[in-house]
């Protein structure tokens, strides 16, 4: 026996579980050459498969969690996260329930409002709208508002018979700061031949863009005095709005409310109002995730598929290995390393791709608008004005665990197979 056989066999005999010599092996299978050329193609078609599968759950999940904020945090700038109504009795104590609130552990602020459904026209169109009578002081503070005024301001709010509408709102009834809208409403003054509608113009003191046009197209805001006679409600607030630090610790917040506010009251939170919405986006993105992990699924079993196809081809090579000393486990342990390493290798370059296309992902929305001259993700049927996405790290980590298991497992059976050849009867066979 030469020298380099009885390294080889030494080596062989003596290495450990994952060993140098096991590695070597291993790579040296990866290696294109143009007799395992085909068994190289499914290969690399089980490394594009699962980069892409990576690649795509991370920026489906990352887009579902941008969605989730975004829709969250624009609908909580807006509404509140917790809406106080009387029982049975005026609610002409509104003030006293919104002090008392305030003074709840966790809130931001609670805000009186008069609501009511009203139409809006100008000369140039009509709409329906929801009517928010507030004052100026809480305005100010409204998230969702202030922040986004696009024209006008809410200095002196309160004196005058002014109103604030949203954006889309503005354009669809051709208004600007300084114009008149008319507001109507069916329950207006008693009549002796009944109740009159009423109609009153107001001047729009400000235009806000919140940047969710079902919002913007939708909403105005009025002095709470204003919304109370317009809307026949004497000294009376139809709601108190709650804004928390932590939305998701509602059933804290409700305990502490008991405590603070002893008069009746219905108290509903924006999981009961959205209830619906937010749980329809869980659904959509537990579907989403489950239909693609079938990428990776396949990609495994193109893994199984080539490592099957290499083991055979190997036949002889693997019988040598046995007949010099190597072991069940080492031929096993090198089948392992070569599906492992495809799996490993496609989920880097996955991870690496899907965060890259996660973080930039507007970016390359604005790219393919203008490069294609189209319309991609338009605000009119999404709400919102951008694509969002959020990347979360405990969903990208159980993707990629997830991954790599699925590729191991995939590796198990035909290494297996490779461990179980009998050297003698396989170069019989040769």
């Amino acid at each position: 026996m030469s020298d380099s056989a009885e390294a080889v066999t030494s080596t062989a005999k003596g290495a450990g579980a994952f060993s140098a010599f096991e590695w070597m092996v291993a790579l040296r299978y990866l290696r294109a050459r143009r007799a395992d050329g085909f068994v190289s193609v499914i290969a690399g078609f089980s490394f594009l498969g699962i980069m892409l599968g990576v690649a795509t759950l991370i920026v489906v999940t990352s887009v579902m969690n941008g969605f989730h904020r975004e829709l969250m945090d624009k609908i909580m700038g807006i509404n509140g996260h917790a809406f106080l109504q009387a029982v049975e009795t005026p609610f002409t104590d509104w003030d006293d329930v919104a002090g008392k609130t305030e003074k709840v552990p966790g809130v931001k602020l609670a805000i009186p409002m008069v609501e009511g459904a009203a139409g809006i026209s100008t000369q140039f169109g009509q709409s329906g709208v929801l009517v928010r009578g507030v004052r100026e002081k809480d305005i100010m503070r409204l998230p969702g508002v202030t922040g986004n005024v696009k024209d006008g301001s809410f200095k002196g709010f309160d004196a005058g018979e002014s109103v604030a509408i949203g954006q889309r709102l503005a354009e669809n009834l051709g208004v600007a700061v300084g114009d008149k809208v008319s507001l109507l409403i069916a329950k207006g003054a008693q009549t002796p031949f009944g109740v009159a509608p009423r109609i009153k113009a107001y001047k729009v003191a400000a235009i806000f863009s919140i940047g969710m046009s079902e919002f913007d197209n939708v909403f105005v805001y009025m002095p709470l005095a204003e919304a109370q006679a317009f809307f026949n409600k004497d000294n009376e607030a139809t709601v108190v709005e709650a804004f928390v630090d932590d939305p998701e610790q509602m059933d804290a917040f409700r305990a502490n409310l008991e405590k603070a506010v002893t008069r009746p009251i219905i108290v509903t939170d924006w999981r009961q109002r959205n209830k619906t919405f937010f749980d329809t986006l869980q659904v959509e993105k537990n579907i989403l995730f489950i239909i693609l992990t079938l990428i990776v699924i396949v990609a495994a079993f193109n893994i199984i598929s080539g490592l099957t196809m290499l083991v055979k081809d190997k036949t002889q090579d693997i019988a040598i290995l046995r007949t010099i000393g190597a072991t069940r486990g080492a031929v096993l342990r090198v089948f392992l390393i070569i599906g492992a390493s495809i799996g490993v290798l496609g989920t880097i370059a996955g991870f690496v791709l899907g965060l890259l296309l996660a973080k930039n992902l507007d970016s390359i929305r604005v790219l393919l608008n203008r490069t294609l001259d189209a319309n991609l993700f338009p605000a009119e049927f999404y709400f919102l004005s951008r694509l969002p996405a959020i990347v979360d790290s405990r969903e990208v980590t159980m993707i990629v665990v997830m991954t790599l298991v699925i590729a191991i497992l995939a590796s198990i059976y035909p290494a297996w197979k490779a461990a179980s050849l009998d050297p003698i009867e396989a170069l019989r066979h040769e």
